[in-house]
Protein backbone atom coordinates (compact mmCIF):
# COMPACT_ATOMS: atom_id res chain seq x y z
CA UNK A 1 0.00 0.00 0.00
CA UNK A 2 0.89 3.02 -0.82
CA UNK A 3 2.48 5.21 2.31
CA UNK A 4 0.57 8.57 1.17
CA UNK A 5 -2.82 5.91 1.82
CA UNK A 6 -2.09 5.91 5.12
CA UNK A 7 -3.04 9.73 6.19
CA UNK A 8 -6.34 8.78 4.13
CA UNK A 9 -7.56 5.76 5.97
CA UNK A 10 -7.26 7.56 9.06
CA UNK A 11 -9.41 10.62 7.53
CA UNK A 12 -11.34 8.20 6.04
CA UNK A 13 -12.42 7.12 9.51
CA UNK A 14 -13.19 10.48 10.72
CA UNK A 15 -14.99 11.05 7.95
CA UNK A 16 -17.58 8.00 8.51
CA UNK A 17 -17.96 9.22 11.69
CA UNK A 18 -18.89 12.96 10.91
CA UNK A 19 -20.82 11.83 7.91
CA UNK A 20 -23.25 9.91 10.40
CA UNK A 21 -24.59 6.98 8.31
CA UNK A 22 -25.61 10.00 5.09
CA UNK A 23 -22.71 8.52 2.95
CA UNK A 24 -25.84 7.46 0.81
CA UNK A 25 -26.71 11.11 0.39
CA UNK A 26 -23.29 11.72 -0.88
CA UNK A 27 -22.60 12.99 -4.65
CA UNK A 28 -18.91 12.02 -4.85
CA UNK A 29 -18.78 8.08 -5.41
CA UNK A 30 -18.35 5.26 -2.88
CA UNK A 31 -16.13 3.07 -5.02
CA UNK A 32 -13.25 6.28 -5.02
CA UNK A 33 -10.09 4.79 -6.95
CA UNK A 34 -7.66 4.46 -4.52
CA UNK A 35 -4.73 5.03 -7.10
CA UNK A 36 -6.06 8.57 -7.58
CA UNK A 37 -5.87 11.79 -5.39
CA UNK A 38 -9.13 12.36 -4.10
CA UNK A 39 -10.02 16.61 -4.30
CA UNK A 40 -12.65 18.46 -3.34
CA UNK A 41 -13.59 21.65 -4.67
CA UNK A 42 -15.44 24.44 -2.66
CA UNK A 43 -16.59 25.78 -6.20
CA UNK A 44 -16.62 25.45 -9.59
CA UNK A 45 -13.61 27.47 -11.22
CA UNK A 46 -11.50 25.61 -8.46
CA UNK A 47 -12.83 22.24 -9.38
CA UNK A 48 -12.25 23.66 -13.33
CA UNK A 49 -8.56 24.04 -12.54
CA UNK A 50 -8.56 21.10 -10.41
CA UNK A 51 -9.46 18.96 -13.40
CA UNK A 52 -7.24 20.41 -15.89
CA UNK A 53 -4.11 20.07 -13.58
CA UNK A 54 -4.68 17.29 -12.09
CA UNK A 55 -5.52 14.66 -14.81
CA UNK A 56 -6.44 11.04 -14.59
CA UNK A 57 -4.42 11.21 -11.52
CA UNK A 58 -7.23 12.59 -9.92
CA UNK A 59 -11.08 12.59 -8.39
CA UNK A 60 -12.48 15.75 -7.89
CA UNK A 61 -16.22 16.35 -6.32
CA UNK A 62 -17.57 20.12 -6.21
CA UNK A 63 -19.56 20.76 -3.23
CA UNK A 64 -21.58 22.99 -5.54
CA UNK A 65 -24.37 21.23 -7.79
CA UNK A 66 -24.53 23.13 -10.87
CA UNK A 67 -27.05 25.15 -11.09
CA UNK A 68 -26.92 26.14 -7.64
CA UNK A 69 -25.74 29.59 -5.83
CA UNK A 70 -21.96 29.31 -3.88
CA UNK A 71 -21.71 31.85 -2.25
CA UNK A 72 -23.74 30.53 0.97
CA UNK A 73 -23.92 26.57 0.39
CA UNK A 74 -24.73 24.51 2.82
CA UNK A 75 -22.93 21.50 3.73
CA UNK A 76 -24.33 18.09 4.43
CA UNK A 77 -23.38 15.67 6.77
CA UNK A 78 -21.78 13.55 4.41
CA UNK A 79 -20.40 16.41 2.20
CA UNK A 80 -18.12 17.65 5.71
CA UNK A 81 -17.18 14.11 5.35
CA UNK A 82 -16.02 14.49 2.26
CA UNK A 83 -13.72 17.49 2.85
CA UNK A 84 -12.49 15.28 6.13
CA UNK A 85 -11.61 12.14 3.77
CA UNK A 86 -10.10 13.99 1.36
CA UNK A 87 -6.60 14.02 0.35
CA UNK A 88 -6.55 17.79 -0.83
CA UNK A 89 -9.68 20.33 -0.05
CA UNK A 90 -9.32 23.74 -3.05
CA UNK A 91 -11.05 26.74 -1.40
CA UNK A 92 -11.51 30.28 -1.47
CA UNK A 93 -11.18 31.35 2.63
CA UNK A 94 -13.93 34.32 3.17
CA UNK A 95 -16.07 32.81 0.09
CA UNK A 96 -18.34 29.81 1.82
CA UNK A 97 -18.55 29.95 5.65
CA UNK A 98 -19.59 26.41 6.02
CA UNK A 99 -16.62 25.34 4.09
CA UNK A 100 -14.29 27.13 5.46
CA UNK A 101 -15.61 26.13 8.97
CA UNK A 102 -15.35 22.76 7.62
CA UNK A 103 -12.29 22.68 6.78
CA UNK A 104 -10.43 24.47 10.01
CA UNK A 105 -12.06 21.77 11.74
CA UNK A 106 -11.30 18.88 9.40
CA UNK A 107 -8.91 19.40 7.21
CA UNK A 108 -6.56 22.43 8.22
CA UNK A 109 -2.97 20.29 7.14
CA UNK A 110 -4.55 19.40 3.44
CA UNK A 111 -6.16 22.22 2.38
CA UNK A 112 -5.30 24.89 -0.57
CA UNK A 113 -6.59 28.26 0.29
CA UNK A 114 -5.98 30.46 -3.13
CA UNK A 115 -5.99 33.80 -1.74
CA UNK A 116 -3.03 32.55 -0.07
CA UNK A 117 -1.76 32.68 -4.22
CA UNK A 118 -3.50 35.36 -5.29
CA UNK A 119 -4.57 38.22 -2.54
CA UNK A 120 -8.28 39.40 -3.06
CA UNK A 121 -8.57 42.63 -4.55
CA UNK A 122 -11.11 45.25 -2.43
CA UNK A 123 -14.64 45.21 -2.61
CA UNK A 124 -14.49 48.88 -1.55
CA UNK A 125 -11.90 49.89 -4.11
CA UNK A 126 -13.26 52.65 -6.92
CA UNK A 127 -10.29 53.79 -8.23
CA UNK A 128 -10.19 53.69 -12.15
CA UNK A 129 -6.79 55.40 -13.62
CA UNK A 130 -6.77 52.48 -16.14
CA UNK A 131 -3.00 52.67 -15.91
CA UNK A 132 -3.14 48.99 -16.41
CA UNK A 133 -1.08 47.53 -13.86
CA UNK A 134 -1.78 45.14 -10.46
CA UNK A 135 0.62 46.86 -8.05
CA UNK A 136 -1.03 47.33 -4.49
CA UNK A 137 -4.43 45.46 -5.56
CA UNK A 138 -4.63 43.76 -2.51
CA UNK A 139 -3.58 44.30 1.02
CA UNK A 140 -0.36 42.44 1.47
CA UNK A 141 -0.05 41.95 -1.99
CA UNK A 142 3.35 42.75 -3.39
CA UNK A 143 1.84 43.15 -6.71
CA UNK A 144 0.70 41.22 -9.98
CA UNK A 145 2.91 42.34 -12.55
CA UNK A 146 1.98 41.42 -16.50
CA UNK A 147 2.20 42.72 -20.00
CA UNK A 148 -0.93 44.78 -19.80
CA UNK A 149 0.11 46.70 -16.39
CA UNK A 150 -3.20 47.53 -14.20
CA UNK A 151 -2.82 49.51 -10.94
CA UNK A 152 -6.22 50.42 -10.11
CA UNK A 153 -8.18 47.85 -7.74
CA UNK A 154 -11.69 46.95 -8.29
CA UNK A 155 -12.16 48.12 -11.71
CA UNK A 156 -15.84 49.62 -10.89
CA UNK A 157 -18.08 52.08 -9.11
CA UNK A 158 -19.13 51.46 -5.68
CA UNK A 159 -21.39 53.77 -5.21
CA UNK A 160 -21.78 55.09 -0.84
CA UNK A 161 -25.22 53.80 -0.83
CA UNK A 162 -26.71 50.89 1.47
CA UNK A 163 -27.04 49.12 -1.71
CA UNK A 164 -23.13 49.01 -2.17
CA UNK A 165 -22.19 49.38 1.38
CA UNK A 166 -19.76 46.86 2.59
CA UNK A 167 -17.74 45.96 5.45
CA UNK A 168 -14.76 47.99 5.44
CA UNK A 169 -12.21 45.28 4.59
CA UNK A 170 -14.21 42.91 2.33
CA UNK A 171 -12.32 41.63 -0.54
CA UNK A 172 -13.73 40.78 -4.00
CA UNK A 173 -13.63 36.54 -4.27
CA UNK A 174 -14.00 36.72 -8.31
CA UNK A 175 -10.47 36.47 -9.33
CA UNK A 176 -10.93 33.39 -11.99
CA UNK A 177 -12.36 36.12 -14.02
CA UNK A 178 -8.73 37.49 -14.88
CA UNK A 179 -7.40 34.20 -16.72
CA UNK A 180 -3.82 35.76 -15.77
CA UNK A 181 -4.37 35.30 -11.71
CA UNK A 182 -6.16 32.02 -12.57
CA UNK A 183 -2.97 30.80 -13.90
CA UNK A 184 -0.76 31.85 -11.41
CA UNK A 185 -2.96 29.63 -9.06
CA UNK A 186 -2.48 26.66 -10.95
CA UNK A 187 1.06 26.46 -10.85
CA UNK A 188 0.65 26.49 -7.08
CA UNK A 189 -2.21 23.67 -7.43
CA UNK A 190 0.06 21.57 -9.32
CA UNK A 191 2.75 21.89 -6.34
CA UNK A 192 0.72 21.00 -3.92
CA UNK A 193 -0.68 18.21 -6.07
CA UNK A 194 2.89 17.29 -5.74
CA UNK A 195 3.21 17.26 -2.51
CA UNK A 196 0.25 14.82 -2.11
CA UNK A 197 1.46 12.58 -4.98
CA UNK A 198 5.00 12.71 -5.82
CA UNK A 199 4.93 9.84 -8.19
CA UNK A 200 3.04 12.66 -11.16
CA UNK A 201 4.53 15.64 -9.78
CA UNK A 202 6.15 15.77 -13.45
CA UNK A 203 2.76 15.37 -15.04
CA UNK A 204 0.96 17.44 -12.28
CA UNK A 205 3.99 20.70 -13.75
CA UNK A 206 3.48 20.07 -17.29
CA UNK A 207 -0.81 19.91 -17.18
CA UNK A 208 -0.35 23.58 -15.26
CA UNK A 209 1.93 24.98 -17.95
CA UNK A 210 -0.32 23.77 -20.65
CA UNK A 211 -3.14 25.53 -18.68
CA UNK A 212 -1.06 28.81 -18.76
CA UNK A 213 -0.70 29.01 -21.99
CA UNK A 214 -4.24 28.61 -22.74
CA UNK A 215 -5.26 30.75 -20.00
CA UNK A 216 -2.78 33.57 -21.34
CA UNK A 217 -4.12 33.02 -24.79
CA UNK A 218 -7.65 33.64 -23.52
CA UNK A 219 -6.28 36.57 -21.86
CA UNK A 220 -4.93 38.06 -25.23
CA UNK A 221 -8.46 37.38 -26.86
CA UNK A 222 -9.85 39.61 -24.54
CA UNK A 223 -7.46 42.36 -24.57
CA UNK A 224 -7.20 42.46 -28.54
CA UNK A 225 -11.51 41.86 -28.37
CA UNK A 226 -12.00 44.87 -25.90
CA UNK A 227 -8.99 47.18 -27.22
CA UNK A 228 -11.32 49.39 -29.28
CA UNK A 229 -14.94 49.29 -27.63
CA UNK A 230 -17.17 52.10 -28.09
CA UNK A 231 -17.95 52.29 -24.72
CA UNK A 232 -16.07 50.74 -21.33
CA UNK A 233 -18.93 51.30 -18.65
CA UNK A 234 -21.15 47.95 -18.19
CA UNK A 235 -23.95 47.69 -16.41
CA UNK A 236 -24.44 44.51 -14.11
CA UNK A 237 -26.63 43.17 -11.59
CA UNK A 238 -23.52 42.43 -8.70
CA UNK A 239 -20.57 44.06 -8.96
CA UNK A 240 -18.63 40.71 -9.22
CA UNK A 241 -16.46 41.81 -12.48
CA UNK A 242 -14.10 43.51 -10.52
CA UNK A 243 -11.05 41.78 -11.94
CA UNK A 244 -12.34 41.28 -15.44
CA UNK A 245 -13.10 45.37 -15.61
CA UNK A 246 -9.32 45.66 -13.85
CA UNK A 247 -7.67 44.15 -16.45
CA UNK A 248 -9.37 44.54 -19.02
CA UNK A 249 -9.91 48.21 -18.78
CA UNK A 250 -13.03 48.54 -18.28
CA UNK A 251 -15.79 50.12 -15.36
CA UNK A 252 -18.93 48.01 -13.92
CA UNK A 253 -21.92 49.73 -12.84
CA UNK A 254 -23.38 47.55 -10.54
CA UNK A 255 -27.19 47.37 -9.11
CA UNK A 256 -26.09 45.68 -6.02
CA UNK A 257 -22.68 45.00 -4.87
CA UNK A 258 -21.25 41.98 -3.99
CA UNK A 259 -23.94 40.02 -2.48
CA UNK A 260 -26.59 38.84 -5.51
CA UNK A 261 -29.34 38.12 -3.22
CA UNK A 262 -29.41 41.70 -2.28
CA UNK A 263 -32.48 43.73 -3.02
CA UNK A 264 -31.75 47.07 -4.24
CA UNK A 265 -33.34 50.27 -3.28
CA UNK A 266 -36.12 52.37 -5.15
CA UNK A 267 -32.97 55.07 -4.85
CA UNK A 268 -30.72 52.53 -6.34
CA UNK A 269 -32.56 51.87 -8.41
CA UNK A 270 -33.02 55.48 -10.05
CA UNK A 271 -29.40 56.10 -9.80
CA UNK A 272 -28.51 53.01 -11.97
CA UNK A 273 -31.09 53.89 -14.48
CA UNK A 274 -29.78 57.44 -14.76
CA UNK A 275 -25.96 56.14 -15.39
CA UNK A 276 -27.01 53.65 -17.83
CA UNK A 277 -28.78 57.00 -19.98
CA UNK A 278 -25.50 58.43 -19.33
CA UNK A 279 -23.27 55.97 -20.75
CA UNK A 280 -26.07 55.05 -23.50
CA UNK A 281 -26.11 51.50 -22.28
CA UNK A 282 -27.84 49.57 -24.77
CA UNK A 283 -27.35 45.95 -22.46
CA UNK A 284 -28.18 45.90 -19.06
CA UNK A 285 -26.53 42.31 -17.66
CA UNK A 286 -27.65 39.42 -15.56
CA UNK A 287 -26.46 36.28 -14.46
CA UNK A 288 -27.31 32.43 -14.81
CA UNK A 289 -27.73 32.14 -11.06
CA UNK A 290 -29.90 35.43 -10.39
CA UNK A 291 -33.03 35.79 -11.60
CA UNK A 292 -32.92 38.73 -14.09
CA UNK A 293 -36.08 40.49 -13.28
CA UNK A 294 -34.52 43.72 -12.07
CA UNK A 295 -31.82 43.86 -15.38
CA UNK A 296 -35.30 43.66 -17.09
CA UNK A 297 -37.29 46.42 -15.21
CA UNK A 298 -33.65 49.05 -15.54
CA UNK A 299 -33.51 47.79 -19.15
CA UNK A 300 -37.28 48.80 -19.99
CA UNK A 301 -36.23 52.09 -18.34
CA UNK A 302 -33.20 52.78 -20.14
CA UNK A 303 -34.57 51.32 -23.30
CA UNK A 304 -31.85 48.77 -23.88
CA UNK A 305 -31.70 44.74 -24.13
CA UNK A 306 -30.47 42.36 -21.51
CA UNK A 307 -27.69 39.83 -21.99
CA UNK A 308 -26.30 37.51 -19.85
CA UNK A 309 -22.68 38.13 -18.26
CA UNK A 310 -21.89 35.02 -16.65
CA UNK A 311 -19.67 35.43 -13.33
CA UNK A 312 -18.43 32.22 -13.75
CA UNK A 313 -19.30 30.97 -9.82
CA UNK A 314 -20.80 27.75 -10.97
CA UNK A 315 -22.07 26.56 -14.35
CA UNK A 316 -26.03 26.29 -15.08
CA UNK A 317 -27.35 22.95 -14.46
CA UNK A 318 -27.93 22.98 -18.52
CA UNK A 319 -24.48 24.35 -19.19
CA UNK A 320 -21.83 21.44 -20.74
CA UNK A 321 -19.56 23.82 -21.01
CA UNK A 322 -16.55 25.11 -19.52
CA UNK A 323 -14.87 27.60 -18.04
CA UNK A 324 -13.28 28.75 -21.48
CA UNK A 325 -16.70 28.42 -23.27
CA UNK A 326 -18.13 30.51 -21.02
CA UNK A 327 -15.16 33.23 -20.90
CA UNK A 328 -15.38 33.09 -24.65
CA UNK A 329 -19.07 33.61 -24.48
CA UNK A 330 -18.57 36.53 -22.41
CA UNK A 331 -16.09 38.20 -24.51
CA UNK A 332 -18.40 37.86 -27.72
CA UNK A 333 -21.08 39.21 -25.34
CA UNK A 334 -19.16 41.77 -24.47
CA UNK A 335 -18.15 43.46 -28.02
CA UNK A 336 -21.66 43.59 -28.94
CA UNK A 337 -22.93 45.81 -26.00
CA UNK A 338 -19.65 47.61 -26.40
CA UNK A 339 -19.78 48.34 -29.83
CA UNK A 340 -16.40 46.41 -30.24
CA UNK A 341 -14.63 47.11 -33.80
Amino acid sequence: MNNRRAPRALAAASAALLALGAAACSDKPTDADPERVEVVAAFYPLQFLAEQIGGDAVTVSNLVKPGAEPHDVELSPSQVGDVAGAELIVYLEGFQPQVDEAVQQNAADRAFDVTTVEPLLDATADSHDHDHGHEGEGEGEAGHEDDHGHEDEGGGKTPEDPDHAVEAGSKDPHLWLDPTRLATVGDQLADRLAQADPEHADDYTARATELRGKLEQLDAEFTTGLETCQRREIVVSHTAFGYLTTRYQLEQIGITGLSPEHEPSPQRLAEVIEEAKEHQATTIFFETLVSPKVAETIAAQVGAETAVLDPLEGLAADNNGDYFSVMQANLATLQTALDCA
